[in-house]
Parts: C-alpha cells; structure tokens; sequence
C-alpha cells in the first residue's frame, strides 16, 4: 500500500510538473504568434496613409476631383454589384471548405477570426466615418471616408488569402481581384472618393491581419480552448501494484 501511495504521489507530481511546462510553453507560443510581422504592414500602412493625407493635400483632392469628373463622363447607369461584391471573398473560404477544400483553419477558428477582423474593421471604419465627416463625391451625407464596402471586401480578401496561401496563391489573387473590383464600383457608383477606397482597403487587410496574430491569444483566454489536446484517465494493475494513470497529449 506504501509502495502504491508513493507512486501515485510521484505520478501526481510528475503530470503536475509536466502541465506547468506545458503551460509555459503554450504562453511562449502565443507571444510568438501575436508578434506583428512588421513587414506586412508595409502595404496597408502605405494605402491608409494616403488616404489619411488626401484629406488635408490640396493636390490628392484635386486629383479626387478630377477622377470624380472623368468618371461621371461616362456613367451611363450605377451598377450595385458593389453591395454583394464586397462580401465574396469572404464567402469563398466557406464555399471551398464545403467544396472538400480544406483551407488553413477548422469551421471555428475560422470564424471566430472572420468576426474579430469585422469587429476590427467596422469599429475602426465607424469611428473614422464619425470624426472625419467627409463630404461624398453624390452629397448623398458626410460619412465617405473610409468606405466600409472597401474594408469589407479587403478583409475577405486577406482572410482568403492567409486560409488559402498554402493550397494556391490564385484562391487569394481572385480574391483581391474582386475586392479591387469592389472600389472600384465604390468610385464608379459616385459613393466615394479614391481616398476613401484607398483607406478602406489598407484598414481591410490590416484588421484580418491583426485577427490572425491575435486568434491564439483570444482562442485561449476567451474560449478557453487548447489546441489538440486530449487527456485519458485510466487505471492499471501489474499483478502487484494498482491504481491510476493519467495522460494528456497536445
């Protein structure tokens, strides 16, 4: 019976041990995964910049202008295709999934990273909308900058983009073909300025960027969720000794 307590002692201990450097790894894994990559900065850094300098620069608001002018010479009719376009590439990653075409993360990864990339990106866009108060190219209101349906679009875009890199960089090329497309529609329709889709477009990327660095952090503190882990309790007998075991795998 002594033999039996001292191991179950020394069992209890050792998982014990082994669970407190599992932990410590687990928080070091997450510090890595959410430090930003500050090379991939570079392009939504740059598309938001401009944006944010176009609303001071005389020179980019004339050049607004005269995009706005060159545009309207030759609409005939607006096309709305802008209000579904922006949410297709987004939609593509679940359609492929169904398809059997597994992208990078599983149904709920995915999802919990799609919605804290909208949660970025339409608290960000918003907010800019709400202190900027820019003017629309139709006068339609004072809220075109930054255009939300180019966010949109973005974000689907780099969200297809980081789930499908690894199968195809064609998955992620038709995306931002489409999200372009999106913008464009934005100009063409007469609902916003090239600024306005410039902005939208880096603060797009940029959110879904930022809810992928930060998914193994919310996944674990939010969620509470461990990555493929699997623990088994059972018990054993060696013709002299009895009693339990315990094993967790990650």
């Amino acid at each position: 019976m002594l033999k039996i307590i001292l191991f179950s002692l020394f069992s209890i201990a050792t998982i014990n041990a082994q669970e407190i450097k599992i932990d410590t790894i687990s928080k070091a894994t997450i510090a890595k995964n959410i430090k930003f990559n500050f090379k991939q900065l570079i392009i939504p850094a740059v598309l938001i910049g401009y944006g944010f300098i176009g609303l001071e620069s005389d020179q980019i608001k004339n050049f607004n202008s005269e995009i706005k002018e060159e545009v309207n010479e030759h609409i005939d009719e607006k096309i709305s295709i802008d209000d579904f376009s922006q949410y297709v590439p987004a939609v593509s990653v679940y359609a492929l999934n169904a398809a059997g075409i597994k992208g990078k993360n599983n149904l709920k990864d995915r999802s919990i990273i799609l919605a804290t990339s909208y949660i970025i990106m339409s608290t960000t866009v918003l907010g800019l909308k709400s202190i900027t108060k820019v003017p629309r190219p139709d006068g339609s209101g004072n809220n075109s900058f930054p255009s939300g349906h180019t966010a949109t679009a973005f974000a689907g875009a780099e969200f297809l983009w980081q789930e499908y890199k690894d199968k195809s960089i064609w998955y992620g090329i038709s995306g931002y073909i489409i999200a372009t497309g999106t913008g464009l529609f934005r100009i063409y329709n007469d609902r916003h300025w090239l600024t306005d889709v410039a902005a939208g477009a880096g603060i797009g990327i940029l959110s879904t960027k930022i809810a992928y660095w930060i998914h193994p952090y919310i996944n674990k503190k939010i969620f509470g969720s461990e990555t493929n882990t699997t623990s088994v309790i059972a018990p054993f007998y060696n013709g002299k000794q009895s009693g339990l075991s315990f094993v967790r795998n990650f």
